[in-house]
């Protein structure tokens, strides 16, 4: 049996703190794209189940045309299970209609009192287990409070096929402390074969305990320089154990270089420098460089320049400048020059040493006539 394990897509998230409004549209498409893509990917490969371990959406309102998409999508597939765990993003328990047993009877993507397709399986604040053979999937959603009850009530079989899904903050401690904490510990030795966890937006996979691995699959796409590198799912090739790949599946990839320009004289080096660190990057990626390193006084740099020479090979480019100025003041102790008696004067100033070579480089700037 196959199954998808994804978590953290964010659908409907703005992100325009990097972008243009017309980017932040574009990725906005882009990201229910790249979940209706993981879906027709998973028909492809005889996927029956897809995990979802919370966050499916961005805000606990869905828009109704989104509402639609997420419907149509899982109605078009009744070959696919679609197991859906609700994070800290999406709707708060609260929010939904549950029976005697605590079994949600919506989703904030259905309509109210719409009946949930046979493909969609859901999860509560309780232990909910469904069985696909010898296979179990477990899954639990936490609730506002810690709930370290939760961890010692899990019971499962040790001649089934463990999975669990839960959305949360991974830790070492003993007890939750938080409402989203996930303490490892409390995990161990519960017959666990494969724990499918969502929250961290980075791949990331570890032993449980002697019988069992936690996963987190990451994010499906990059949305910020906060979430750099590949992105994608975790495929999991379930028959008398658990095999677990990681499957990069994002549209564009989110990078971000530092660039060492010790040693450069002059931009068009520091231009040589940076086009050698990104010539394996795709020209559809967003790329953030970081300017690092020391430089002589008297060498000028132009982060503008810089910037405006690769912003347009790039979907995104930014550039941000954290050089270091090597600034000896003996030199200009008895420097009768303008420069000299403008370094001494910045020099005595009780200013932290940061802010004094940035005052340094601007005036230096200034005094060669360059733009600031």
């Amino acid at each position: 049996m196959k199954i998808i394990h994804c978590a953290d897509l964010h659908l409907d998230a703005k992100m325009e703190s990097n972008l243009t409004k017309e980017q932040a549209k574009l990725r906005k498409t882009e990201l229910i794209e790249t979940f209706c893509s993981m879906i027709d990917y998973a028909e492809r490969e005889s996927v029956e189940t897809i995990m979802i371990a919370g966050d499916l959406f961005d805000k606990k309102r869905v828009p109704a045309k989104l509402s639609n998409i997420v419907r149509e999508q899982i109605l078009a597939h009744p070959g696919i299970t679609f197991l859906y765990l609700k994070g800290n993003h999406d709707s708060s328990m609260d929010d939904m209609i549950m029976d005697s047993q605590s079994t949600v009877m919506s989703a904030e993507f259905l309509e109210a009192n719409e009946e949930i397709p046979e493909n969609l399986k859901l999860f509560t604040r309780k232990w909910q287990h469904y069985r696909f053979g010898n296979i179990v999937i477990s899954g639990v959603e936490l609730s506002d409070e810690p709930q370290p009850h939760i961890f010692r009530s899990l019971l499962l079989e040790p001649d089934d096929i463990n999975i669990v899904m839960m959305h949360g903050q991974e830790t070492m401690g003993p007890a939750p402390a938080g409402a989203d904490d996930i303490p490892i510990r409390l995990l161990k030795d519960k017959n666990i074969d494969y724990l499918a966890l969502g929250h961290i937006h980075s791949f990331r996979q570890a032993t449980l305990d002697h019988r069992g691995i936690y996963c987190y699959s990451g994010c499906l796409e990059g949305r910020g320089f906060d979430e750099c590198g590949e992105k994608g799912f975790v495929l999991l090739d379930v028959t008398d154990n658990v095999k677990s790949v990681f499957v990069p599946f994002a549209k564009r990839v989110c990078h971000e270089c530092e660039v060492m320009i010790d040693g450069c004289q002059n931009t068009t080096q520091m231009t040589a420098k940076i086009a050698e660190q990104l010539a394996d990057i795709r020209k559809e990626d967003l790329v953030k460089v970081i300017l690092k390193g020391m430089i002589e006084m008297d060498v000028l740099k132009d982060p503008e320049y810089l910037k405006k020479r690769f912003e347009d090979f790039y979907f995104c480019f930014k550039l941000v400048d954290q050089t270091k100025v090597n600034i000896d003041p003996s030199v200009y102790e008895h420097d009768i020059s303008l420069k000299g008696e403008f370094i001494r004067t910045v020099m005595k100033a009780k200013i932290p040493e940061e802010k004094k070579r940035k005052i340094i480089m601007c005036g230096i700037q200034a005094l060669a006539g360059e733009d600031l």
